[in-house]
């Protein structure tokens, strides 16, 4: 992408989200956010509100071009870019508005007696100014939702978007600085340079989303300085289908979990455990799902998406021979197509059962019994989501109680990131950390703990040198 250079009335402050890192002194742009903050300006719940507000108004106003941007970087239609992206973001801005003052009020806390008279509190104070690297899979969702995050507890921010997605990034680099307080708020444009020297500055926060490889990358620059972190990554979410199971809602569920964006969503089923006595039934009712969804030709279909490069698609094109297709398969490199494809006959070792997918690939491998499905997913590295479809609440209880991820459904997949009060992240190798609502605020907030002792009375006789007096009474007030 070739610089475009600020017309002369510019602001300054609207220059760092075209330049490159050797054009762009980072240490400076940080610097100019955190005294920004430090100055108080961010904490006023009015601020707050006002941001909020601000992003609302940008995601409302400027719908047609979010809408034109991640048509050109997924062919990402209206309908799903409402679900993930303009009209989530929108949501959650509203959700927050709705709820901030109460997640900013000071949490009420019991004091004991021998530090009577007091009172005590938790406060949430901001953290100060974050980073926020973002994705590309849902350029505007995996960006700005922790943005949402950041304004509701009083942050400034550095807003990184992902240059895979390249028409969204451009498109959030101009409208942020347009809508949000250019004082709290910068874009940085840019790929692996940019991001290596963003992320040797001090930060507050660092909020990542992407995969665990360069997680680590930036789990190791964030050590240096002691920054916390939350990594929203990703991994092989398992999705179990039981015997109980009602089959066709399990396949329609699926489907749209699995193919929706193409397959590029890091909640997506990764792999499909069936029980061996419904596995053909299943596989059908899968199969007749896809040809409703998508028809005999999905690639003419304008609600099926596309593989958001070349490189991906040959990634991906490289893992279909690890089992025998059952349904798709068809693919065009030039429209960076892949057709919603089916996989039996897959081996646990096979390459598709190694990484994360992120693609329209399913593997359906089949099982006997509920320990051998617990077996699978525990010799695995923890997953984002896990998944099961069974009309038995003992069998998905003991799912549950068995297993680990980082979130879970029962008879649905994929779409829990939408439940604004429900918190979102992973656990182990899928990620560390939560956000969404109430969530979000807590990840950008030190949680304070604050006493506040009278000195109209003082019993320090009860806690002060010398301890041979009043011993009885201080056994009785000094908790135990």
């Amino acid at each position: 992408m070739s610089e475009k250079k600020p017309a002369a009335n510019e602001p300054e402050t609207n220059a760092e989200r075209r330049s490159s890192s050797s054009q762009q002194d980072f240490g400076a742009l940080v610097a100019r956010h955190r005294n920004y903050f430090r100055s108080g300006a961010t904490r006023p719940v009015e601020w707050r509100e006002s941001q909020l507000i601000a992003l609302r108004s940008m995601m409302k106003d400027r719908a047609e071009d979010f809408y034109a941007a991640l048509w050109t970087d997924l062919r990402r239609n209206r309908i799903d870019a409402d679900w993930t992206d303009v009209k989530y973001i929108t949501s959650e801005a509203n959700h927050a508005l709705s709820h901030l003052r109460r997640w900013m009020k000071p949490l009420r806390v019991s004091t004991p007696l021998v530090l009577t008279p007091s009172h005590t509190q938790v406060r949430f104070d901001p953290l100060g100014v974050g980073l926020i690297i973002g994705t590309w899979n849902y350029p505007v969702m995996m960006t700005l939702s922790p943005l949402i995050g950041a304004i509701s507890a009083g942050n400034t921010a550095v807003i990184k978007p992902s240059e895979v997605a390249a028409a969204t990034a451009e498109l959030i680099s101009r409208l942020v600085p347009e809508y949000l307080d250019r004082s709290a708020f910068s874009v940085v444009l840019g790929a692996v340079p940019e991001t290596t020297a963003l992320l040797e500055q001090q930060w507050d926060h660092i909020f990542f989303t992407g995969g665990a490889a360069v997680a680590k990358l930036v789990m190791t620059a964030a050590a240096k300085r002691l920054t916390p972190v939350v990594l929203e990554l990703g991994g092989k979410s398992p999705t179990i289908v039981h015997s109980s199971a009602n089959l066709k809602v399990a396949a329609h569920r699926i489907a749209f979990g699995r193919w929706f964006n193409a397959g590029q969503t890091c909640t997506a089923p990764d792999y499909v455990l069936v029980f061996n006595d419904v596995a053909a039934e299943f596989l059908r009712d899968l199969k007749q799902t896809l040809l409703e969804f998508y028809g005999d030709d999905p690639q003419k279909s304008p609600d099926y998406g596309r593989i958001v490069s070349a490189r991906h698609f040959d990634r991906l094109m490289g893992l279909v021979g690890s089992g025998t297709i059952y349904h798709g398969g068809q693919n065009d490199r030039a429209d960076r197509f892949i057709a919603p494809t089916v996989l039996v006959n897959v081996s646990p070792d096979s390459p598709v059962m190694q990484e994360e997918i992120f693609g329209p690939i399913l593997p359906v491998l089949e099982v006997s019994s509920l320990q051998e499905v617990i077996d699978f997913v525990n010799a695995r590295p923890s997953p984002l989501g896990l998944y099961v479809f069974s009309e038995d609440e003992s069998i998905t209880e003991q799912m549950l109680t068995s297993t680990s991820s980082g979130d879970a459904a029962v008879n649905d997949c994929t779409v829990q990131p939408i439940i604004h009060d429900l918190p979102f992240g992973g656990v182990g190798d899928s990620g560390m950390g939560k956000y969404h609502g109430e969530w979000g605020f807590r990840a950008y907030t030190n949680a304070r703990g604050v006493l506040y002792h009278s000195t109209k009375l003082d019993f320090g006789g009860l806690r002060y040198p010398p301890y041979n007096h009043n011993r009885k009474l201080r056994e009785f007030v000094i908790p135990s």
